[in-house]
């Protein structure tokens, strides 16, 4: 399906979900399609024909899904062939073993219950986690062969939570949005997971240019759980990753307003708000939810049995109207769950009712949009208290059914929507007496005071619809992408090879190495750093070739330096360019400086290790450095911050410089770079070919002292002075030894 199309600013929006908003059933064998239900379809069915809007160069989109249901072989073709002709959608199929062990397991039996807050339901089964990484694969393998180099990706919600990275390893040039529409946990949460599990999910969504939540607790406990687990800091919700720029915000999605609003015109809503009337005489209380433990169903039933219980005026004056939707029935918890519900339905009722009156009218289905926005235009009060939700679209709806109308909203604190709807009656959902207390208030509230607060919060929700939140969504996407003002140098195969043929012509060769992140992996600890064997055997051999001049580049003391490459035949430089020494030679000091200044920052130091377990000071000739790699991510960005403001008074009027490198700050006498170390040896005439690798910021000096011919290499993330970016030190140690080949 890949376009041929030359109009290569025209670009396709490829939505990728678990399902496809198309559900496909075979009768008879015949194959039927039929609307999926669910608040991510609606929503996005209602922003697509507006997708324009967002961005004039977007002209067409398709949407990746399971079908609903497994698909033999045989009928695989038949079934891609109606769904992407008919209706613009591209399906994964999947066998019903995988479909079990993905959605019913993984999904719903581990990430569901943890990230609504539920740890006691949570299943932490490797059978399920190995599916769950193979159907990413299989809507990996069916997205990338969808698409073009231009094209957006859209992937949406907690079952594709891994497909992000996946994407980037082989799109590495497309746009990739990711949108969670349930709540993500507090890092504590979180941290139930397998750390294995944990670091894969963090990094999966992180494959995306922007990682969007609902709400601003959502985004920031998801920046808290990316830092803990893989270290990555951020600036005003932008992280860098893999030398890309990650947008973290929150864009609460918004519901199709118009069509709430004017459903009271329709006939078909008419008919269902008439048979409605034998209420007329009842004050009528709303409960919609799908079967879920997360909705706090049970919890608003106690809330309401103690209402009726404490105010028993209003006994035969009100009706709760309570529609449960059939949700997860393969899950052991909602068949435990549906027989309490019904239980505790008929106590109510038993107890209260009478001939004349039921307290309670349960109804277990799914409610047609007519029949829906009437019970919303209906009901007095609509009575929303989930245990945990990410957003929870029954409050927008009900406002949306009564603009400029009485109506009151009791709305879950811990609800997204919460967040928004501040005017509504909120609670505490886990305290039934604060239900209670809520419904009387409700039921008690003047109709001014009503319609004062639904205009309010009408008002924020007709500008954010949710063609508002999808339109913020794409074009926060496309601006992202395009902010990017370094640009990623790829190493690409014909400039390796072009690379290798200079340097097998060359008589006279400079090589420069940063030694921790560049040719070695940052360890923890210094004394864990010294070289392995295949790391001194690769250095020797480059040393012995005729002309060729290896220099060791490094912010480590001259004495580790030493002892562990003194036997090469290597130049060195330590403490980032204080010391220089060529082989059989002694140790040269480049800047003449006295080391007295360490003597009244030392203290300074050690008081903030004192204050932060797990980081240490380490001390060389003539600089200092504060390292906080062992130590609790958050509370080391926070103690480094705090430490950087302080040695700004410390050092002020002096000649010290204050280095942010990667979990640790340095100090040095300034003067004393990687690149005036470099020039010792540019200096000494004219080479064939120069190459530097580095890793960090004290880097960019050497590779701004190179001339242009030089090959120039940063491990991991830009902006970088360097030309090439790589991946990590095993990838550079792969060059030099193809190079040696």
């Amino acid at each position: 399906m890949k376009s041929t199309s030359t109009r290569k600013s025209r670009r396709k929006l490829i939505i990728v979900s678990w399902r496809l908003p198309h559900t496909i059933t075979f009768r008879k064998g015949e194959l039927l399609v039929s609307e999926s239900p669910g608040g991510l379809a609606s929503a996005l069915a209602s922003f697509l024909p507006h997708l324009g809007q967002a961005s004039k160069e977007i002209d067409e989109y398709v949407w990746v899904g399971c079908p609903g249901i497994a698909v033999s072989p045989a009928r695989e073709r038949k079934v891609r062939a109606r769904l992407t002709r008919d209706y613009r959608a591209v399906p994964v199929f999947l066998s019903a073993q995988d479909i079990n062990a993905f959605y019913n397991g993984f999904c719903n039996r581990t990430l569901w219950p943890l990230f609504h807050y539920f740890p006691s339901y949570t299943v932490l089964s490797d059978e399920y986690w190995k599916a769950y990484e193979h159907v990413q694969r299989a809507f990996c393998k069916t997205v990338a062969d969808l698409a073009n180099p231009n094209d957006l990706i859209w992937v949406h919600d907690f079952q594709l939570m891994l497909l992000p990275h996946m994407l980037r390893q082989k799109l590495p040039r497309n746009a990739i949005g990711f949108f969670l529409h349930i709540p993500f946990p507090s890092f504590e949460v979180f941290q139930i997971l397998p750390n294995s599990w944990r670091i894969a999910l963090i990094k999966g969504m992180l494959g995306a240019d922007i990682v969007g939540f609902h709400t601003h607790d959502y985004a920031k406990y998801f920046l808290k759980s990316a830092l803990r687990t893989l270290g990555y800091e951020h600036e005003l919700g932008m992280l860098e990753v893999d030398g890309r720029k990650v947008k973290v915000d929150n864009f609460p999605l918004g519901i199709d307003f118009d069509k709430f609003a004017a459903a009271g015109d329709k006939l078909s809503v008419q008919r269902a708000f008439r048979d409605l009337e034998m209420l007329d005489r009842l004050r009528v209380i709303a409960s919609i939810d799908r079967l879920d433990y997360t909705k706090g169903i049970l919890n608003r039933l106690k809330g309401y049995h103690q209402f009726l219980e404490t105010h028993p005026a209003w006994r035969g004056k009100v009706v709760l109207i309570l529609v449960v939707v059939p949700s997860r029935v393969k899950v052991d918890q909602y068949h435990a769950m549906k027989r309490e519900l019904d239980e505790l339905v008929g106590n109510i009722n038993g107890a209260y009712g009478t001939l004349h009156w039921t307290p309670i009218r349960y109804q277990y289905a799914q409610l047609a949009f007519p029949a829906l926005t009437a019970l919303y235009q209906r009901s007095d009060v609509a009575l929303v208290t989930p245990l945990r939700d990410g957003m929870n679209l029954v409050a927008k709806e009900y406002l949306a059914c009564h603009a400029g109308r009485t109506g009151v909203l009791i709305l879950s604190e811990m609800t997204g929507s919460a967040k928004e709807l501040g005017e509504a009656v909120i609670v505490n959902p886990y305290h039934v007496g604060n239900i209670a207390d809520a419904l009387e208030r409700a039921l008690l509230m003047p109709k001014r005071e009503q319609i004062r607060r639904n205009d309010m919060m009408i008002r924020r929700l007709q500008r954010y619809d949710v063609v508002a939140w999808g339109k913020d969504f794409i074009t926060t996407l496309l601006s992202t992408r395009q902010r990017r003002t370094v640009q990623v140098h790829p190493f690409s195969a014909s400039i390796r090879s072009a690379m290798i043929e200079q340097w097998k012509r060359s008589r006279r060769r400079l090589i420069f190495f940063d030694y921790d992140g560049t040719v070695t992996p940052i360890v923890a600890s210094p004394p864990l750093a010294a070289p392995n064997g295949h790391l001194k055997a690769l250095l020797r051999r480059l040393c012995a070739l005729q002309g060729c001049t290896v220099v060791l580049v490094s912010g480590r003391a001259k004495e580790n330096l030493e002892s562990w490459f003194g036997a090469l035949k290597i130049s060195l430089v330590a403490e980032h360019g204080m010391w220089i020494r060529e082989p059989g030679k002694e140790w040269i000091q480049t800047v003449q400086a006295a080391p007295e200044w360490k003597e009244h920052l030392v203290p300074l130091l050690e008081m903030y290790t004192n204050r932060l377990p797990g980081s240490f000071v380490e001390t060389k000739d003539y600089s200092l450095a504060w390292h906080y790699r062992n130590a609790d991510a958050e509370l080391g960005v926070r103690r480094a911050k705090e430490l950087t403001d302080d040695l700004v008074n410390y050092i002020a009027n002096q000649d010290i410089q204050v280095l942010q490198g990667k979990k640790v700050i340095e100090l040095r006498i300034k003067g004393a770079t990687k690149g005036m170390a470099a020039r010792h040896w540019i200096g000494r005439g004219t080479y064939d070919f120069i190459l530097a690798a580095g890793d960090d910021e004290t880097d960019e000096d050497l590779f701004t002292a190179l001339p242009n011919h030089a090959y120039s290499f940063k491990i991991g993330k830009n902006p970088t002075a360097a030309k090439y970016l790589l991946a990590s030190p095993k990838e550079l140690r792969r060059i030099v030894l193809a190079m040696l080949s």
